[in-house]
C-alpha cells in the first residue's frame, strides 16, 4: 500500500498521498485538498510548496549538492561547454557528436537580430539599465516571429524558437551595452565560440580588434554553466507561471528577466561590487565592516556570503573560486576594489563567526569579482546571469508545456474589510 499522510479537520480524517522523488525527497500531495476538505494551505513565498514535479535539476541545500539531469555540477563545469549543458537541460541527455554539430550550427545560424531592432535600442534613454532593455527586446522578438505566438506549434517550430533565443540573447545583451555607451554595434562573428563571440561583441570596436583571452573565456563558460538552472527559484517559477497561460516563449523569458532583475535574486553579484565600492569609499577598513556585519543591531550585511538555499556551502562557489584566482593572476589587474574583495574573503574564511555560521563566499561573490576584472560594468552583471540562466528557463518552460500543466493560479486567505456599503462621493 502506498504511503499516505493523515490530516484531521473538524473531527474527520483525510488521507493525502505521499510523493517520493528519485533522490528520496518527499512531498505531501495536496492537489485535491480544497476539493475534498474545503481548505487550502497557506505558504507565504511558496517556501514549502512544490509547484511541479521536474526531471531537470536537483539541489540539496543541506548537503551542498547541485545536479543537472543527474550530472554533478562539478563534472559539467570542469568538462563541458555551455552549449552542451544547454542541450542537456533542454533535451534531457548530453548530445552525441551529430546532435552537437546540428545544435551548434543552428545557434550560429541565428545569432543576428533584425536591423529594425536598432531603432528600438535608439529609443531608450541614455543610461537605461541593460536589464530593462534586454527584457523589452526579448519580448519584442515575438513580434518579429509571430508564428511563435501559436500555442499549437510543431516540435520543429518550438525547437527553432528555443535555438533563436539562445543564439540572439548574447547579441541583444551586447547591443544593449554598446547602445548605453553610444558605441557602434559589433556584429556576431560566427567563427568564434559562444562565449568568445559574446566577449568580442562587448569589447571590440570597428577600429579595434579584441583578443579573447582563453582564461577569461574559460571562466565565462564556467559561470554560464553554473548559472544555467537552479530548480524552482523566483525567475524560473515566473517563466513557468507566465508560460502556463500559453503566452509565447519570448514573452515568458522576458518575464523571467524582469524577475531576475531584483536585488534579492539575480542582482546579488551587482550588490557585491556595490558593497566593495562602499567599503573602499569609507577608507577600506575591512575590520570595521566585519564588525558591523556581526552586530545584529546593525542593518549592514555582507553581500555574497551565505545562501538562502545552501545551508552548508554553495558547490558553485568552490568551482568558480579557482577560475576567479586564475583570471586575477592572468590579467594582473591592480584594482583597490578587487584587493578589498580578496582581503574580505580571506578574513571571512578564517573568522569563527562566519565559519560557525557557514557564511562562506557564494557564487555571486566570485562572479562579481570576475566580471569586474574582465571589464564588464556592474549594471551588466545581472544580464550575464540571464544569459546563463536562459537554457534552464527554456527547459522548465518546455517541460511544463509537454506535460500539459494547468494555468498557474495560486489561492489566498482574504483578511480585508467585509460588508462595506457604498456611499456617494458627497457623503464620504
Amino acid at each position: 500500500m502506498s504511503e499516505t499522510a493523515k490530516l484531521i479537520l473538524d473531527g474527520q480524517t483525510y488521507e493525502l498521498p505521499i510523493v517520493e522523488g528519485t533522490e528520496k525527497e518527499k512531498a505531501i500531495d495536496i492537489s485535491k485538498l480544497r476539493a475534498t476538505t474545503g481548505y487550502i494551505t497557506l505558504d507565504s513565498g511558496y517556501k514549502n510548496t512544490g509547484a511541479t514535479v521536474s526531471k531537470i535539476t536537483f539541489l540539496d541545500g543541506e548537503k551542498g549538492i547541485l545536479h543537472y539531469r543527474g550530472y554533478p555540477i562539478e563534472q559539467l563545469a570542469e568538462k563541458a561547454s555551455f552549449l552542451e549543458v544547454a542541450y542537456l537541460l533542454i533535451y534531457g541527455d548530453l548530445p552525441n557528436k551529430e546532435q552537437m554539430e546540428f545544435f551548434e550550427n543552428s545557434i550560429t545560424h541565428h545569432t543576428l537580430v533584425h536591423e529594425d531592432l536598432r531603432r528600438i535600442f535608439e529609443a531608450f534613454p541614455t543610461g537605461a539599465h541593460p536589464m530593462g532593455v534586454l527584457s523589452a527586446m526579448l519580448a519584442s522578438l515575438s513580434t518579429y516571429y509571430p508564428e511563435a505566438q501559436n500555442p499549437n506549434r510543431s516540435v520543429e517550430a518550438i525547437d527553432l524558437t528555443m535555438h533563436r533565443l539562445i543564439a540572439k540573447i548574447p547579441t541583444l545583451a551586447a547591443q544593449a551595452y554598446k547602445s548605453s555607451l553610444g558605441q557602434p554595434t559589433i556584429y556576431p562573428q560566427n567563427s568564434l565560440g559562444y562565449t568568445e563571440n559574446f566577449l568580442n561583441m562587448m569589447f571590440a570596436m570597428p577600429t579595434y580588434e579584441y583578443e579573447v583571452d582563453p582564461v577569461v573565456a574559460d571562466a565565462m563558460n564556467k559561470l554560464l554553466i553554473l548559472h544555467a538552472d537552479h530548480e524552482q527559484n523566483c525567475s524560473t517559477s515566473t517563466v513557468r507561471i507566465v508560460g502556463s497561460s500559453q503566452a509565447n516563449l519570448y514573452s515568458s523569458i522576458s518575464a523571467g528577466v524582469a524577475a531576475l532583475w531584483g536585488p534579492l535574486h539575480g542582482g546579488a553579484n551587482q550588490a557585491v561590487i556595490e558593497m566593495l565600492e562602499m567599503i573602499k569609499a569609507d577608507g577600506g577598513n575591512i575590520d570595521r565592516w566585519i564588525e558591523r556585519a556581526k552586530d545584529k543591531n546593525d542593518s549592514f550585511r555582507l553581500m555574497g556570503f551565505g545562501h538562502r538555499v545552501y545551508k552548508n556551502f554553495d558547490p558553485r562557489a568552490k568551482i568558480i573560486k579557482k577560475s576567479c584566482d586564475d583570471v586575477l593572476n592572468k590579467l594582473g589587474i591592480s584594482d583597490p576594489v578587487l584587493e578589498i574583495a580578496k582581503k574580505l574573503e580571506e578574513h571571512a574564511l578564517k573568522d569563527p563567526y562566519f565559519v560557525d555560521r557557514q557564511l562562506y563566499p557564494n557564487v555571486d561573490f566570485y562572479s562579481g569579482i570576475i566580471y569586474r576584472a574582465i571589464g564588464i560594468p556592474t549594471e551588466m552583471f545581472t544580464v550575464m546571469f540571464a544569459i546563463g540562466r536562459l537554457p534552464g528557463w527554456i527547459a522548465q518552460w518546455k517541460e511544463m508545456i509537454e506535460r500539459g500543466e494547468p494555468i498557474g493560479r495560486p489561492r489566498q486567505i482574504y483578511n480585508g474589510p467585509v460588508n462595506r456599503e457604498y456611499k456617494p462621493l458627497d457623503q464620504r
